[in-house]
């Protein structure tokens, strides 16, 4: 079953869920913007890429930043995306995560942007 993010009720009033393309992206949403720590039952799931936002800009930190985000994409779903491409960038106060990868399944590539501003 793969539950829509954010939770929701779809026009049966029933657990919303995500389908293919849209539930990979999801997952990688959960993934860069949750704490390690914040769940419960799996207390090293996450990146925790928002509290970088006003930390120092030089390149040993964004360069710090973008290792630790690609070894949680491999480690959490490395079984679900190929990762060809990442960058990560941050600009005043909002945090940008530039991503392109692959679905093994059907080979296709996909693009995904996602930003936080605090």
């Amino acid at each position: 079953m793969q539950i829509a993010f954010p939770y929701t009720f779809d026009a049966n009033r029933s657990t919303a869920l995500a389908i293919g393309p849209a539930h990979v992206r999801q997952m990688l949403e959960q993934l860069l913007f949750t704490m390690p720590g914040e769940r419960v039952n799996r207390p090293d799931f996450g990146c925790g890429i928002q509290r970088m936002v006003f930390a120092p800009q030089s390149t040993e930190v964004m360069a710090t930043l973008q290792a630790l985000v690609e070894s949680e994409i491999h480690r959490w779903m490395g079984d679900v995306i190929s990762l060809r491409k990442l960058e990560v960038f941050s600009e005043d106060a909002t945090l940008r995560v530039l991503l392109e990868y692959q679905l093994p399944r059907d080979n296709t590539v996909r693009a995904e942007r996602f930003e936080r501003t605090v």
